[in-house]
């Protein structure tokens, strides 16, 4: 599962897979070789790290997060990929009209949607099946959709063209 951190200004894709009772984990891409131990239930964890090992507090809501390190605290927001995908299609639905891509990877299902269709903010124009599970991607604004760049069970990556809305009067 993919994860988006932001501590400050600072955002961090950091990918955690655990594999046969394994951990993996990707910090922009990079590999880091970490395991870690609860040591109670109160938020404390044991991290090891490169040979080293650090006591952790770890307190929040699983959005906001606070994290307490050698006598430091670090305040970090978490996205899952979902939630990330839902927060750009709100930011997008502000700009109105343009190009919308997919914010995941994933299989389009189901084209809800015509060349000439005119849309509202909000209504669903494809779904998406991402990691076994379908996504309604919805406008992010009203207009008219010009162009739909893809077809029905066609793979795309994240930030591919799915298609284009103009304005609604033309």
């Amino acid at each position: 599962m993919k994860y988006f951190v932001t501590i400050g200004d600072r955002t961090l894709e950091v990918e955690l897979i655990e594999r046969l009772g394994e951990l993996h984990v990707k910090v922009d891409g990079a590999p880091m070789q970490l395991s870690y131990e609860e040591a109670d239930r109160l938020g404390q964890v044991i991290v090891l790290h490169e040979g080293m090992s650090y006591g952790m507090s770890i307190e929040g809501d699983g959005r906001s997060v606070g994290i307490g390190l050698a006598g430091h605290w670090f305040a970090m927001e978490l996205e899952d990929e979902r939630e990330r995908a839902a927060h750009i299609a709100e930011r997008a639905s502000s700009r109105g009209g343009g190009v919308v891509k997919s914010v995941m990877p994933g299989v389009v299902v189901e084209l809800l949607v015509r060349p000439g269709d005119v849309v509202e903010a909000g209504q669903p124009l494809l779904i998406l099946e991402a990691m076994k599970m379908q996504n309604e991607i919805a406008s992010p604004s009203g207009g008219r959709v010009q162009t739909i760049h893809v077809s029905q069970r066609q793979a795309v990556g994240a930030g591919e063209k799915l298609l284009t809305l103009g304005p609604a009067e033309e």
